[in-house]
């Protein structure tokens, strides 16, 4: 059986990974939340630190777990779309197994206006949409992904889009 460490105590970033091991693994796989560092701001910005912050947490995750045969990070932030108008959420996860490190991206949303004004400003999403919606601790829940869709998706949906990417690599013989 694999075991795989999860660079994050986030139970909704966990719950993604098993969702995804539970489909690559036959057997099953243990997986196991690690606390470390990101290694970027608690807010990144722009998708170059927002995947940094992912292969930082799968590396450190790795590393933190002498057991684990792989290291997930999942990290989410806030990026521009080139020259198109708004600000979007990203979400992308990395997997290592010491050999190798893979990415993949999940969903990026386009914030409100309001909402992304305060973002550019150098608030925190997951503060500003509790404070817009009333809410605590949004981003443990149904996330931005949960609010920005109606309820079409939620965090936990959108980022096992991403672990699915990076793990990608490793579960197919096409890489």
């Amino acid at each position: 059986m694999s075991r795989i460490a999860v660079g994050s105590e986030n139970r909704v970033k966990v719950a993604a990974t098993e969702r995804v091991a539970g489909e690559l693994f036959d057997g099953g796989a243990e997986t196991v939340a690690v606390a470390v560092e990101s290694g970027v701001p608690e807010q990144p910005r722009g998708r170059t630190e927002t995947v940094t912050g992912a292969e930082n947490r799968a590396a450190r995750a790795l590393e933190t777990d002498s057991n684990a045969d792989y290291g997930v990070g999942i990290e989410g932030g806030v990026a521009g779309l080139d020259e198109r108008p708004g600000l979007y959420v990203i979400m992308w996860a990395a997997v290592s197994d010491g050999d190798g490190l893979e990415r993949g991206g999940g969903p990026a949303l386009r914030l409100p206006d309001h909402i992304a004004e305060r973002v550019r400003a150098g608030e925190e999403l997951g503060p500003v949409l509790d404070d817009v919606l009333g809410t605590e601790n949004l981003k443990g829940r149904a996330g931005a992904a949960g609010v920005l869709t109606g309820g079409a998706i939620d965090r936990e949906s959108a980022l096992v889009h991403a672990v699915a990417g990076a793990f990608g690599p490793f579960a197919t013989g096409l890489y």
